[in-house]
C-alpha cells in the first residue's frame, strides 16, 4: 500500500527528481479496467496484487 501523498526521489542522469508515486499508483488502480493485459501483467510481475 502506497499512501496517495507519497513522493519518491529518484536520480536520473545525475539529476534528482520527485516522483508522485502515490498519485501514480492510485491512478493506475482507478483506471485498471482500461489497462491492457500486457500492462496488467507487468504490474502483477512487480507484485501489485490488484493487477
Amino acid at each position: 500500500m502506497v499512501p496517495r501523498q507519497h513522493n519518491e526521489q529518484v536520480t536520473v542522469d545525475g539529476q534528482d527528481h520527485d516522483v508522485r508515486l502515490g498519485v501514480w499508483v492510485s491512478n493506475q488502480k482507478m483506471r485498471r479496467d482500461r489497462l491492457s493485459e500486457e500492462q496488467l501483467g507487468q504490474l502483477a510481475g512487480l507484485g501489485i496484487d490488484w493487477a
